[in-house]
């Protein structure tokens, strides 16, 4: 096994269909290549059998954010959160997903971002943390646009905020996060990330 990382556009073609259609049976209607804004700067980490098989796939997202403690100027921060993390249905419950997603944990510390961050589904919260993700407990993050805003505490959502600060400036911010809406807004092509 290996994992592989691309700009999500130059992901070779035999490997984009089979991470397609594992997007289009985990969120039918809904898979499909390129789906992310390019302003998020979308990469797609794969780890691959050497046979050549997908057998788990996500995508970083990265973008600044500006966040500050209430009553305190906002402070701009790179920030970088997982999308579309899947694991083929054979092949789920042997850590490849959890093997992934640690990676893209340890690629987005060293690619320079301040901080990494992003919801989950509150029953796959365990998922996360056992791949080294903490949650940031009482914190929302606000997709969408400014002008439309998604935030993750709507109505019929259950999520929990998964997080990690891996600068030392984004560490001793830390707690102007937690309890806090993060104004993520990443767009209208990726309402939350």
């Amino acid at each position: 096994m290996s994992i592989r990382t691309y700009t999500e556009s130059d992901v070779p073609r035999a490997l984009r269909v089979q991470v397609d259609a594992l997007h289009e049976e985990a969120w039918p209607g809904m898979g499909g290549s390129g789906g992310h804004d390019p302003a998020l700067h979308p990469v797609t980490m794969l780890l691959v059998s050497a046979q050549g098989e997908v057998l788990a796939a996500l995508d970083i997202l990265t973008k600044d954010i500006e966040h500050g403690a209430p009553g305190a100027p906002p402070e701009r921060y790179r920030a970088a959160g997982l999308s579309a993390v899947v694991t083929a249905p054979a092949h789920r419950g042997m850590g490849n997903g959890r093997r992934l997603v640690a990676a893209a944990r340890d690629a987005i510390a060293q690619n320079g971002a301040d901080l990494g961050i992003f919801t989950c589904d509150r029953p796959t919260r365990g998922f996360y943390e056992r791949a080294g993700w903490r949650v940031l407990e009482g914190a929302v993050l606000v997709g969408g646009t400014p002008q439309d805003p998604f935030p993750s505490d709507r109505p019929g959502f259950d999520k929990v905020t998964m997080a990690d600060f891996f600068t030392e400036r984004a560490r001793r911010a830390e707690p102007a996060f937690r309890g806090s809406r993060i104004r993520l807004h990443p767009g209208g092509i990726d309402r939350l990330w």
